[in-house]
């Protein structure tokens, strides 16, 4: 009886490992190339997301490139990208960009936006209405909202940003931008507005939180800070959900991979440490 009970356990330890092995093996055989474009404020949980995936699939290549959030569906429909990340519903109209039809819009995360200014600027909180002066060219100078005498210099993403759409929207409530002038910047990537906020004295500008850095700081609106906490609770309004824009539903590698970065694993892991919000947390 004991030689027997000791070959079951045997056989059942076996078997255990039998399938932990065929389960490795069937995860890492999946192949595929997926190439993705769009959005630089998503591009840090790309490249993570990429980076994880790939060493549980390395049978699967990942690229991915940043441009802006337009140029995300545009590339799908052209069809030299098969994941377009924006930070809007590209399948839906919204000011100043029509739906891209035939494309599916799979949420991936909660993207917290903030005005951010030069750490030299000594005004720490701006009213919707003091930003909506200072980014169409009416106010130009910081002693007019609070800080010292010196130019404002408003550095601005260029046309077809999703940072952009989100904070035009949220931030300013739909009031236009200055888009020209000897204190107006335009950059193209939220690593560039990085650069020329933590380089430019007295600027102001936008950025997703997971930019934001020692270097700069971020604006409270209206007395909220941007934080994770005060877009769960509902207090803080400049955010936007990012969307992997498909053509029709995912299909195989780009399939797996979207799930992979929905999963709580990675929602409630590496995207909450890049400083996005999982897509639970919105109710």
């Amino acid at each position: 009886m004991k030689l027997f009970k000791s070959l079951s356990v045997a056989a059942m330890a076996i078997a255990l490992v039998a399938s932990s092995i065929s389960s490795v093996g069937a995860a890492s055989s999946l192949k595929g190339k997926i190439v993705i474009n769009g959005s630089s404020a998503l591009l840090p949980l790309t490249l993570q997301a990429a980076n994880e995936f790939k060493k549980l699939n390395p049978k699967v290549k990942i690229s991915a490139s940043a441009a802006g959030s337009i140029t995300g569906p545009q590339s799908v429909r052209k069809g030299i990208a098969d994941i377009g990340a924006v930070d809007w519903d590209a399948s839906t109209d919204v000011p100043g960009f029509k739906k891209f039809d035939g494309q599916v819009a799979n949420k991936v995360a909660v993207i917290p936006f903030a005005a951010v200014a030069n750490k030299n600027v000594g005004v720490s909180n701006l009213t919707t209405k003091q930003l909506q002066d200072i980014f169409s060219g009416k106010v130009t100078n910081w002693k007019d909202v609070g800080g010292s005498d010196a130019s404002i210099i408003v550095v601005n993403r260029a046309f077809g940003s999703g940072t952009r759409v989100n904070f035009q929207m949220k931030a300013l409530a739909g009031s236009e931008f200055l888009s020209k002038g000897s204190n107006y910047k335009e950059v193209k990537s939220s690593g560039d507005m990085k650069t020329a906020i933590e380089t430019t004295p007295n600027a102001i500008g936008y950025i997703d939180l997971v930019y934001v850095t020692s270097n700069m700081k971020a604006l409270q609106i209206n007395g909220v800070a941007p934080s994770e906490a005060n877009v769960i609770n509902g207090t803080y309004k400049v955010w936007g959900f990012g969307y992997f824009m498909t053509k029709g539903k995912p299909e195989g590698a780009v399939k797996a991979f979207i799930e992979y970065i929905q999963s709580v694993k990675f929602q409630n892991g590496s995207l909450k440490k890049l400083k996005f919000i999982p897509i639970s947390a919105i109710k």
